[in-house]
């Protein structure tokens, strides 16, 4: 992933205001992108409503209906937890993120970008 954007860097630090959905979409979809080439596969599926999903992992494949193993978050969320301001463990805590199935943990393979916005 390339190095975020200012404006969205100052919002996850809650110095500056919601960046455009524009590039917001665009930050999302890149990590999750991102994601998806760190761990291929099929059997967790990540969602980050309103803007990507990707499925991701090495395993078992499902072929329809909901997958067994779904992480689901909002996008600020998503960016925290892919820049690393925001543990796993935390975000599971505080109900910021929803893991169902047996290999929805995908802990290790975040931050996916440095905290100072390189690459991981």
């Amino acid at each position: 992933m390339e190095k975020l954007s200012g404006a969205i860097a100052d919002w996850l630090d809650g110095e500056g205001v919601q960046p455009p959905r524009a590039e917001l979409a665009q930050a999302v979809r890149l990590s999750l992108r991102r994601l998806a080439q760190l761990t291929p596969g099929a059997t967790v599926e990540v969602r980050v409503p309103p803007f990507a999903a990707v499925q991701c992992v090495a395993g078992p494949k499902h072929t329809r209906g909901t997958p067994p193993n779904v992480v689901e978050t909002d996008p600020r969320t998503w960016l925290e937890l892919a820049t690393g301001r925001l543990t796993w463990t935390a975000a599971l805590a505080q109900g910021r993120v929803a893991a169902s199935g047996s290999r929805a943990d995908v802990s290790g393979w975040l931050p996916l970008v440095d905290i100072r916005g390189g690459r991981a």
